[in-house]
């Protein structure tokens, strides 16, 4: 099992590399993949020294299978010809996600949609992934009419810049590498990747069309706001639901607590409920807040934390990827 990370020097090739390790993921031979200006220096994999290769190496060593982190115009390039020599490709950009051709999958969700044939497959964008991985069971049990939510969003899914620039204007250093149009530190910006021409950012359509298409379900009504706020190790969502049926708040609990992938913390009575730190490093998406919506009937309220750099992305596609081992389509 010869397995390539595209992007292995960045910020999620780098926890890519650290997941593989961690879930002992049975590859055989590993293939860093870097830009031109990284290619001959080496990264660590289990203790044992790599040296990084160009995209065209990487081809001709026909991997089983390339993990994709290193932007949408890179993937539309190399990911067909990786796909041509044999490879299936899970790409973490925007790249190929609304692609009708293409799976987007979220494996608690969708993995059964996947088949031998597929060859490129997206990633969903990390604040989508971890409300659907929240969302699939109880749509499951009470057919979601409406979704509306709000985003905190760390500063580590905008890459290394970002976390400098933060961590810069907490030293008082204001002229350094800036990722954002304003100062992040002690503020909040109502603004992900750009706006479009309906007032929504791109950020935002893209969960509303992921949801959409992970879901398999277009009736399913979504908004979003999508934030950045100066933290780091996780996005938090407040989620409000609207039900087509009623619901009982302890099968709801028992229904997520039952569901893979999903810890619930949620003891309000002992301020229980979670955070970013709670989920830095950590597979899993947490739940708190559990409430029904008191101005709406069948509406539900929680509060949805992630690591945005493992479950938003990393691990989803390792995932994704020992779902093909094990199902043999690969």
């Amino acid at each position: 099992m010869k397995v390539a990370v595209v992007g292995a020097t960045g910020l999620v090739g780098t926890v890519m590399l650290k997941v593989l390790e961690e879930r002992n993921f049975p590859l055989t031979e590993l293939i860093p993949v870097a830009s031109e200006k990284s290619v001959g220096k080496e990264i660590t994999f289990k203790g044992k020294k790599f040296p990084i290769v160009s995209m065209d190496t990487a081809i001709g060593m026909r991997p089983d299978i390339a993990l994709f982190s290193a932007g949408g115009n890179t993937s539309l390039e190399h990911a067909p010809r990786f796909k041509e020599a044999g490879t299936t490709v899970i790409d973490n950009s925007s790249a190929w996600r609304m692609d009708p051709a293409i799976k987007l999958i979220v494996p608690e969700v969708n993995a059964h949609e996947l088949s031998i044939d597929n060859k490129i497959i997206a990633n969903p964008n990390c604040s989508t992934i971890q409300m659907v991985v929240v969302l699939k069971p109880l749509h499951d049990k009470y057919k979601i009419k409406r979704v509306v939510v709000s985003t905190y969003q760390s500063v580590t899914g905008t890459g290394v810049k970002a976390v400098e620039q933060l961590m810069n204007e907490r030293k008082g250093i204001f002229d350094g590498p800036k990722a954002y149009p304003y100062e992040i530190d002690l503020n909040v910006l109502p603004h992900i990747d750009v706006f479009m021409d309906n007032g929504y950012t791109k950020e935002e359509m893209k969960m509303v069309k992921e949801t959409n298409k992970i879901m398999s379900d277009d009736t399913i009504k979504v908004t979003a706001t999508t934030v950045r706020i100066p933290v780091m190790g996780g996005h938090s969502e407040s989620v409000n639901i609207e039900f087509e049926n009623d619901f009982d708040l302890a099968e709801v609990r028992s229904i997520l607590e039952k569901s893979p992938g999903i810890i619930v913390v949620d003891d309000v009575a002992n301020l229980k409920y979670p955070m970013p730190k709670d989920a830095h490093e950590k597979d899993e998406v947490f739940v708190g807040r559990i409430r029904r919506d008191e101005s709406a009937p069948k509406a539900l309220n929680l509060w949805i934390v992630a690591d945005n750099l493992r479950k938003g992305a990393a691990t989803n596609a390792v995932q994704i990827a020992e779902y093909l081992i094990r199902k043999e389509l690969v």
